[in-house]
């Protein structure tokens, strides 16, 4: 029998982490914004220290992401800021520059490495050679379909993580598109969208409620889009949900399952949470006679956003967008 696998969240904050871990959660990816990319929320190294205090009682695991692009400033910062996360007790780090590679190998080398990065992960070969240089886990890409997970999972020895619920990014800058464009108006004009975000509750810092993307082309479908010091990042018009196949990567040992809480809330996330750990240990309490229960996605269609249609992604070919 293959081992059961880790069933993987983001968390925006110390309260979320409580209850996804009451919800069934395994592990969480957090982190701080200048390291990591999309976080749900932002954890400072002290925040991070207290998630690891709440989880470990659990046998819970904490991963701190530091996937971001990395600059001179910031890679000036790795040593002091791995060795905190090492103090910390933090599980292992999500990386996809290798000078967090370098850094955590010299600095901290007992902690696990996963290495992300986001759509170049695609393939064997990549996932073995960053084996050969020390990371344990590959996250894959999320545009490969089924056959293409499969395989790859059959030519490495790395632990393997996919996503299987949740939205996904479609387009990032670094520039702050919107806030941009706001700023060129201002002065001249005062357009629904220039309302809209000052009469919203979010600092301008970040803007992430309400600011959709449509195309002409596609009038039905909106793209939600949102600005944080990363950026601007435009994210899919419906929401990827693998749970009627989940016992697909089960059979074949896929390590971890990522479910992205990004734009969702705690009361949303729980449910998620809760109809995955039922698929996982319904399947492993009993592979042969495993049957998928309707229930369990009934509970996140009752919460699901009309708006946003649940689909397979890429995994049978769909595209997401």
């Amino acid at each position: 029998m293959t081992t059961k696998p880790e069933l993987l969240a983001g968390a925006a904050s110390l309260e979320e982490i409580e209850r996804l871990i009451s919800a069934g959660a395994d592990a969480f990816v957090i982190g701080e914004s200048r390291y990591g990319m999309r976080l749900p929320g932002n954890f400072d190294s002290n925040q991070i220290s207290e998630a690891v205090k709440i989880a470990k009682p659990h046998g819970v695991r904490i991963y701190a992401a530091l996937n971001n692009l990395m600059d001179n400033e910031t890679v000036k910062t790795l040593p002091g800021y791995i060795q905190e996360l090492s103090d910390a007790g933090v599980d292992g780090i999500v990386f996809g520059d290798p000078a967090v590679l370098m850094t955590v190998r010299s600095i901290a080398p007992e902690m696990k490495l996963h290495w992300n990065a986001e759509m170049t992960s695609t393939n064997y070969e990549t996932a073995n050679y960053w084996g050969r240089r020390g990371a344990a886990r590959f996250v894959l890409a999320r545009e490969l379909n089924m056959e293409q997970v499969l395989e790859t999972k059959a030519h490495t020895d790395l632990e393997i993580q996919v996503q299987v619920h949740g939205l996904t990014n479609i387009y990032h800058s670094k520039r702050p598109l919107v806030h941009n464009y706001l700023d060129h108006h201002e002065k001249s004009e005062r357009t629904p969208l220039t309302h809209e975000l000052e009469t919203s509750t979010q600092p301008r810092g970040k803007i992430e409620d309400g600011l959709y993307l449509i195309e002409m082309e596609r009038p039905d479908e909106r793209f939600p889009i949102y600005e944080d010091s990363n950026g601007t990042h435009i994210m899919s018009s419906d929401d990827l949900c693998m749970l009627e196949n989940l016992h697909e990567l089960m059979e074949v040992g896929i390590h971890s399952f990522k479910i992205e809480t990004l734009l969702k809330s705690i009361a949303y996330n729980e449910v998620v949470i809760r109809s995955y750990r039922a698929a996982i240990d319904a399947y492993f309490a009993d592979p042969e006679g495993y049957s998928f229960r309707e229930e369990w996605l009934d509970a996140i269609t009752a919460v699901q956003d009309p708006a946003r249609e649940l689909s397979f992604g890429f995994f049978y070919k769909e595209q997401v967008y």
